[in-house]
């Protein structure tokens, strides 16, 4: 299925502003707003965070599949498409991050 497929599947952001990803140690290490051009990729990352309970190597497998076409061109393009860059290192590394979920106010 393509991207734009997968999204339609997954739950409504509309009540998040942004998902921020947390290390180990509780350092943020990215943040997704809820803005245009990043909604897409925060839609796949709060669903993965509600099913897996964060983003761990599960949820990153998971993600790559929903991001669909957009996951090989980020093999092809590193850097390009970051979100996706970071599933691709908690594969590689093993490590999780914790998903914090700031609400719209």
């Amino acid at each position: 299925m393509a991207f734009a497929d997968n999204l339609r599947q997954l739950p409504s952001v509309a009540h998040i502003a942004a998902l921020r990803l947390l290390d180990a140690s509780g350092r943020e290490v990215a943040s997704i707003p809820n803005a245009p051009g990043k909604t897409g990729s925060l839609t796949v990352y709060a669903a993965l965070a509600a099913k897996h309970g964060g983003i761990n190597e599960a949820a990153a497998r998971e993600g790559l599949e929903l991001f669909a076409e957009h996951t090989e061109d980020a093999r092809q393009h590193p850097g390009n498409h970051p979100n996706i860059d970071r599933l691709f290192d908690v594969i590689a590394s093993g490590q999780s991050l914790t998903v914090q979920i700031d609400p719209q106010t």
